[in-house]
């Protein structure tokens, strides 16, 4: 058995030494515990970095988990005007990507949190640029930006020399699918979502009275459109099917959960859907996942799987069905007092910086809720970040909020708190866990 264990660094270099860092291994062997914190969406432009200063405040941390949009593209005052992107423009270039990142790393708080913890990233779109896919994105003019590839390039490239990662296929710089190994007690997986595979996001053009939709025909049913492609879907699938650990952790970028606007059963179309950049967007290959689950044809079915998602800058905790309105579960569907019929759990975090949705009184998450009933907890408004603790019994997530992102503050507040326990495969409410005794002390 080998025991996670804490190491102090610093570096001296033409005369300087730099102040002294602290990270840790991963363990092998029994473990009791993981626990980590799960970021997203750090938009500058938008405010201070306050959520990461109070998860570099927690020395009882294994790691930081950072499920993308780690930095903005964006101009000044194009998302967020309370502090001005360096350099002052769009990243296009690729000294345009080095600069926003080293403006980036100057972020005291941001420095912080990379100081005291170990960091597993990935990257959604905007580290590009927004709403990104495997040959474009909202935000690329083909021509006038370059071509979509060399763009590409240019950003994989400053993100591989900036962040603390490792290029798992230099051939292959999209592709940048990872799995980490916590002993016998979890494993945990990393997907590429947006450059490696992904088909074109198709347009949401059914009205409703909040806002277009769209419905899971035409186009939407078509089984060759993409989120991971067949290599990495295969991959995920092995490793889900494989693994020996205890929990099945899923870090990715965008909601695996259905958000819709107007509810019905699968056998009544399944209602009209919010978001097509999200994994409605891509049904059937949600379906192929939930295949994995479920198992079946000699496969065997796959408890004990949580995912952890970032990019809609709010907080949200779903038992994952694939027909949750549909409250019969002999038939597929999914009984919400109960949890029987849901196949596996998520956890969605909030932005570090990047905004929310306007709900002063809760309305809107209580509309959404109404509709969804797969959603145990939703909050639309505030920022901050999720506490991840996992023993063999269960996972609990804990979501914390930060006063304000609009200047230098140390005010954060617990929120709410659910957990799945082991081989339930569905949501509880839960209470805050008690902080480790004598971690490791913080780097001084």
């Amino acid at each position: 058995v080998y025991k996670r264990q804490t190491y102090y660094y610093r570096f001296t270099a033409e005369g300087s030494t730099s102040p002294v860092g602290r990270t840790r291994t991963l363990p092998l062997g029994s473990v009791a515990s993981l626990r980590m914190a799960v970021v997203s969406c750090s938009n500058h432009a938008h405010g201070y970095f306050n959520a990461y200063r109070r998860v570099a405040e927690r020395a009882d941390l294994d790691l930081v988990v950072h499920l993308g949009d780690y930095l903005y593209e964006y101009g000044p005052n194009q998302y967020g005007s309370l502090r001005t992107p360096e350099p002052p423009n769009e990243m296009v270039t690729l000294s345009d990507y080095r600069k926003r990142h080293a403006q980036y790393k100057r972020d005291a708080d941001l420095q912080e949190v990379h100081r005291q913890h170990p960091m597993v990233a990935i990257w959604d779109d905007h580290e590009i640029t927004n709403d990104a896919w495997m040959n474009g994105a909202q935000n690329h003019t083909e021509g006038a930006e370059g071509t979509w590839s060399q763009r590409v390039n240019m950003g994989l490239q400053a993100y591989y020399e900036w962040m603390p990662i490792r290029v798992p296929n230099a051939a292959q710089k999209r592709n940048n699918q990872r799995a980490f190994q916590f002993g016998d007690l979890a494993d945990l997986v990393m997907l590429e979502q947006r450059l490696s595979a992904r088909s074109k996001q198709l347009p949401a053009t059914i009205p409703t009275p909040f806002g277009a939709g769209f419905v899971q025909f035409g186009e939407f049913a078509d089984p060759s459109r993409t989120l991971l492609g067949a290599e990495q879907e295969a991959w995920l699938a092995t490793r889900l099917r494989t693994s020996t650990a205890r929990w099945k952790l899923i870090g990715q970028g965008v909601m695996f959960a259905q958000i819709k606007l107007q509810g019905a059963p699968l056998a009544q179309g399944g209602g009209v859907f919010a978001n097509s950049d999200q994994w409605d967007g891509y049904q059937p290959a949600r379906d192929r996942i939930y295949n994995v689950l479920k198992g079946g044809g000699n496969q065997p079915r796959v408890d004990n799987c949580v995912v952890l998602t970032g990019d809609i800058h709010s907080s949200w905790a779903a038992d994952l069905s694939q027909d949750p309105n549909n409250p019969d579960p002999s038939t597929g569907g999914y009984d919400p007092q109960s949890g029987t019929g849901s196949h596996a759990v998520e956890f969605v975090g909030t932005s570090v910086t990047s905004p929310g949705l306007p709900d002063p009184n809760g309305s809107t998450a209580a509309f959404l809720r109404s509709i969804n009933p797969h959603f145990k907890f939703i909050e639309l408004t505030q920022r901050g970040y999720m506490l991840l603790d996992a023993t063999p019994q269960r996972v609990v997530c804990e979501w914390w909020h930060v006063d304000t992102v609009e200047s230098i503050s140390n005010g954060q507040s617990f929120a709410a708190a659910f957990e799945v326990r082991d081989g339930s495969n569905m949501l509880l409410e839960s209470v805050q866990t008690p902080e480790r005794s004598n971690p490791p002390a913080l780097a001084p």
